[in-house]
């Protein structure tokens, strides 16, 4: 992670405060009857297939928590999942697989706490993917991207003008109605008060999510998730932090990715697939050595060796025409400064050396961290230019290229962003012609840029 300008005290945000996961809630007598459970945040879809798909949410005390779902726009009987109970050790947070769903419906849904109905007052909404293969041409697909969502906390801030501020971006972006939204890395930001326990991680983890602003965007589209250094653990965390363990835990408590790491390796990586998009997720924390090891050491680890291999097999399995790859801090950038892939100088070379050695066509890079939006482009002998989409912020503090890197040959002129903002992907076009196009939009939806990409542009000459 860059350095982070001083983190200023908040203004009071106004949001439901329940009790932390853990604490003691209000005594009840016999006369006073019990209040009943509420839900701190969520519902959160998290990912979804063709015919799955997990829900998530968190109560603010001991509770059975079911999903009631039928074809939206329909009037017949609700289908029940089975409960799940919330518990303190779970944080009373709850996974919800709803499964037997049908290709390409639109399932209106609502949480049922207690066998009480809990209908929101915005759309919850689960949106199959179609089974396209072997019949049409794939379908146009959304995907929004972006990182580094720092949500105020006065009481815990370092003093001074607050740090996180836009909040209404993610209504914004919960109004163009992507099919999938993936988090790039600081999706909350531990402070020290934070990141020595367990505890201080869950109850970050509670802040952040039980924002209202981020409600209606969490219960309508399938959200993916990395990590970066703030939600692993503090400023430029690696692979020593000794809470790093407790940290993967809470990343799979309150994220609902289809998979999380490998039987022998852990960590946050997986993949998923979003119409005929591949997304390969990675961690470049769990297995990375510390920055302070020389630029060029064979031992200085970014991904580690298990997920690299993963990786670039990986990516030589997959037929997607676009295959991305998220990585919490930038790839394609040459300037070894923060931390830039290009201070892992061997391992950067590594994975470039393999993608041409392998012939992989199709990889784009998606980066956050650095508080500021960007395309990178990296020209190469013989082979097709590396992109790498930087989105960042999306409420944190913004920032601006370091003086070295002002007048960047890799950077694509005029998608610099130094304000808020978001980015789409999307893919358009006929199964052998796919288009991918990139945008950057601001607070309020206004379009910022956008660059386009064909699938052919990223291939490898015939030999």
């Amino acid at each position: 992670m860059m350095p982070l300008r001083p983190l200023f005290a908040a203004a009071l945000l106004v949001l439901v405060a329940p009790a932390a996961a853990g604490q003691t809630r209000s005594r009840a007598t016999a006369s006073t009857p019990r209040p009943a459970v509420q839900l701190i945040s969520g519902p959160m879809l998290g990912y979804v297939t063709q015919r799955d798909a997990m829900l998530w949410a968190q109560t603010d005390g001991p509770a059975r928590v079911q999903v009631r779902y039928r074809a939206e726009g329909t009037a017949g009987a609700w289908t029940v999942t089975p409960a799940v109970e919330t518990t303190a050790d779970g944080s009373y947070a709850a996974h919800l697989p709803v499964s037997g769903l049908e290709p390409g419906v639109r399932y209106a849904y609502d949480l049922v706490v207690n066998g009480r109905a809990m209908p929101r007052p915005y759309a919850t909404v689960i949106a199959t993917q179609p089974l396209w293969q072997w019949r049409t041409d794939p379908p146009t697909v959304t995907v929004a991207i972006g990182s580094c969502a720092y949500i105020n906390e006065a009481a815990y801030d370092r003093p001074g003008t607050p740090y996180g501020s836009d909040y209404a971006i993610f209504q914004t972006i919960a109004r163009m109605r992507p099919d999938a939204m993936v988090w790039m890395g600081d999706n909350i930001y531990t402070r020290e008060v934070d990141w020595w326990t367990p505890e201080g991680i869950d109850r970050r983890y509670q802040h952040a999510r039980s924002l209202p602003d981020l409600q209606p965007l969490l219960a309508a589209t399938a959200h993916y998730a990395i990590w970066d250094d703030h939600d692993y653990g503090p400023n430029d965390a690696d692979r020593s932090y000794v809470q790093k363990g407790a940290a993967l835990g809470l990343f799979k408590r309150y994220w609902a990715n289809l998979s999380y790491g490998l039987p022998e390796t852990p960590g946050v990586f997986g993949q998923f697939q979003v119409g005929d998009a591949e997304f390969f997720l990675t961690d470049d924390r769990y297995h990375r050595a510390p920055d302070g090891y020389p630029t060029n050491d064979p031992e200085k680890a970014f991904f580690g060796d298990a997920q690299f291999q993963w990786l670039i097999d990986a990516l030589t399995t997959s037929k997607a025409p676009f295959k991305f790859v998220v990585v919490g801090g930038q790839v394609v950038n040459p300037v070894a400064i923060y931390e830039t892939m290009a201070t892992y100088a061997r391992e950067r070379q590594r994975l470039f050396d393999e993608i041409a050695r392998r012939r992989i066509p199709g990889v784009v890079f998606l980066s956050g961290d650095r508080h500021m939006t960007e395309l990178q482009r990296l020209d190469r002998d013989g082979a097709y230019p590396l992109y790498d989409f930087t989105s960042s912020s999306l409420t944190a503090g913004t920032s601006r290229p370091a003086p070295q890197e002002v007048d960047s040959p890799t950077r694509v002129p005029g998608t610099l962003v130094t304000a808020h903002n978001f980015g789409t992907l999307t893919l358009t076009g006929p199964r052998t012609d796919r288009t991918l196009t990139m945008r950057t939009y601001g607070v309020d939806g206004t379009l910022l840029w956008e660059r386009s990409i064909r699938a052919a542009d990223l291939a490898y000459p015939r030999n």
